[in-house]
């Protein structure tokens, strides 16, 4: 895992060290261990390494392959062995342990499609001296980022969206598209676009190409998510038992460091199942405990403490708990939304923050998270509206019933469910009422609710568009930030593609079975994980005390919006605040935090090129240091 850059140069200038360095540094978080630069004759290649296979200096980048490649690349290839292997007996000789030269000798052998082998999480820029272009991948899932922004002057790209702000000159500019999308249906990261106008994300799954000669960029899907052909033949014991094997192999692939790893562990289902596997594969090749890092969210109905314990009790497991006040809270806020780089949804970012936090502190490099395993498996109680309307109807009279048993909803909020993400009339209808103080002109279309609502009537089709599109993006952004900000690297076991696929393929039933979420991953846990976290009702997660917290905040938090030009223009009247709920004033705050830490404007204007600065300083407004 590293930090990425690059500048291409289109009036055929060579690109200045100070420029390239000045973008490099903003990544300096990702990449501590060092860094590097290549200079082509109208172009710059910037790195910053963090080092976890093959720590010495053999796995320096930007790497060079003979003279027909360069790369600078962040993530990891999980199966770099395995293709290393293959590579060898074709007649490929490496000088180093990395899996970055094995991504430049597959790319010699194989040419873009490459990336088609490769199990793991990516973004990388690959030289081509002979075609004289940038080979440009995201991995299938979009785990690790790749931005960018294209002008008549410049093409930037980045692990992050600072350094192309920095990379390509004047001020930060609101997409109001994405920001009216954020405060009004509640989404982020769902498009190509970001908050930011004119910077743009490479989609998961997506290569792009750059050509020097021409400076035109074509970009091209290489993966589309399919189910595994032998999968929906298999029975509910056979589809357990694969299911396990997946996911064993993907923590035993993730597993794969010359650094220490630990475990995010929230008390949860996900969590509980990686930090189980990974503990296992610990003690079978370390004689050291496994260790792991909980957040509690206090007393009460939030507190996952207790969950968390048994499993690492059961499993031989060194667990560290933390519990972030509203003080810590309070005192983090400019520097996560500095972290982060657009608005977010929900305070419980933070408690994510934190535990990275101390990772850092117990030197694990590495750390394992249970992220996509809801997306993977139906675990949103969003899905049961899907589900319950694949069924014949005496089925799903009697699945009904069992959710109401085996979940936290009543009959009557199951109902409430079932019409509100089936029907997007009474979705939109709610939405308008909500936000009746917001401009007419961002009350008028809702594109997104009616995919939403379309996928709704299907199980697969909403799994698909939770994957690409409406869930699995913006988390994914959330757990990038917050990890790589501390300078660790976060592996998610449940995005092995072929544990995916493989899920994707599962008879629903399986899934989703007398009430029971994730019905395949509870069964086939059984004895690896205590039944009291394989059993249980309620889903909670790294839960913020967000009650708390906002109080604490409040006066803050309404300055802060009051005083921004971007909620100004978009509300024909001032919010009520004592009659928005908690979601919806976080949102507001969101925006308004970040277009303040950010300086953003409305519409372009003139300034100094944003982010250009010292990277370790105090968070402050882009364009301003």
């Amino acid at each position: 895992m590293c930090g990425i850059s690059g500048v291409v140069s289109k009036n055929g200038s060579a690109v200045s060290r100070k420029t390239i360095q000045a973008i490099n540094d903003l990544a300096a978080h990702r990449g501590p261990d060092g860094e590097g630069f290549f200079f082509g004759a109208q172009f710059a290649l910037g790195h910053r390494r963090l080092a976890i296979l093959d720590l010495s200096k053999d796995g320096h980048q930007p790497m060079e392959y003979g003279e027909n490649y360069v790369i600078t690349f962040s993530g990891e290839i999980f199966n770099y062995l395995e293709i290393r292997e293959q590579l060898t007996l074709d007649g490929y000789r490496f000088s180093s342990e990395t899996d970055t030269e094995v991504i430049l000798c597959a790319y010699d052998k194989w040419g873009t499609s490459c990336v088609e082998r490769f199990n793991g999480m990516w973004a990388f820029c690959l030289y081509d001296r002979e075609k004289n272009i940038l080979f440009c991948s995201r991995d299938r899932f979009g785990i690790k980022p790749f931005y960018y922004s294209d002008t008549p002057q410049r093409f930037v790209f980045g692990s992050e969206i600072k350094q192309v702000l920095c990379g390509k000159g004047g001020s930060a500019v609101a997409n109001m598209r994405a920001v009216r999308a954020f405060l009004i249906e509640g989404l982020s990261d769902h498009t190509r676009e970001t908050f930011f106008d004119g910077v743009y994300a490479l989609a998961a799954g997506h290569n792009l190409v750059y050509s020097l000669r021409s400076h035109r960029v074509e970009e091209c899907r290489y993966y589309t998510l399919a189910a595994r052909d032998d999968v929906p033949a298999l029975d509910e014991w056979a589809a357990s038992e694969r299911f396990l094997a997946e996911l064993h192999r993907s923590v035993a692939y993730r597993m794969r460091s010359d650094v220490k790893v630990g475990a995010c562990l929230s008390g949860g289902l996900d969590s509980s199942a990686v930090a189980a596997l990974s503990s296992t594969v610990c003690r079978a090749t370390s004689s050291t405990r496994f260790q792991a890092v909980h957040a509690k969210a206090g007393a009460g109905r939030l507190d996952e403490s207790g969950f968390a314990r048994d499993v690492a009790a059961k499993c031989d497991i060194d667990l560290f708990v933390i519990e972030p006040s509203a003080d810590d809270f309070m005192e983090a806020i400019d520097e996560v939304v500095y972290c982060q780089e657009e608005p977010f949804a929900t305070p419980s970012v933070f408690m994510q923050y934190f535990v990275f936090q101390k990772a850092k502190q117990i030197g694990c490099k590495v750390f394992l998270d249970g992220q996509g395993g809801d997306e993977v498996l139906l675990g949103y109680e969003r899905y049961y509206s899907a589900y319950l309307r694949s069924l014949p109807w005496h089925a799903a009279i009697h699945e009904f019933f069992s959710i109401t048993g085996h979940s936290r909803l009543a009959p009557r909020e199951l109902l409430g469910y079932l019409l509100y993400f089936s029907v997007s009339r009474i979705r939109i209808a709610r939405l308008k009422r909500k936000f009746a103080y917001v401009r007419p002109e961002y009350l008028i279309q809702f594109p997104n609710i009616a995919a939403l609502n379309a996928a709704g009537r299907s199980v697969r089709a909403l799994q698909r568009v939770e994957i690409e599109r409406f869930q699995l993006p913006h988390l994914l952004r959330y757990a990038d930030r917050n990890s790589m900000r501390h300078s660790i690297e976060a592996r998610l076991p449940f995005l092995d593609h072929q544990l995916v696929e493989s899920a994707f393929g599962l008879n629903n039933r399986f899934k989703i079975r007398n009430g029971w979420t994730k019905h395949v991953m509870r069964v086939a846990l059984a004895g690896l994980v205590p039944d009291s976290i394989l059993w249980r009702k309620v889903k909670l997660g790294f839960e913020a005390p967000d009650a708390a917290w906002l109080e604490a905040a409040g006066a803050e938090m309404q300055a802060v919006i009051g005083r921004s030009a971007i909620v100004q223009h978009m509300c024909k009247v001032k919010p009520n605040f004592d009659k928005l709920d908690r979601g919806t004033l976080w949102r507001l705050y969101s925006i308004a935090k970040w277009e303040d830490i950010y300086a953003v404007q409305l519409t372009a204007g003139t300034g100094e090129s944003p982010g250009c600065g010292n990277p370790n300083r105090t968070p402050q407004p882009i364009g301003m240091n």
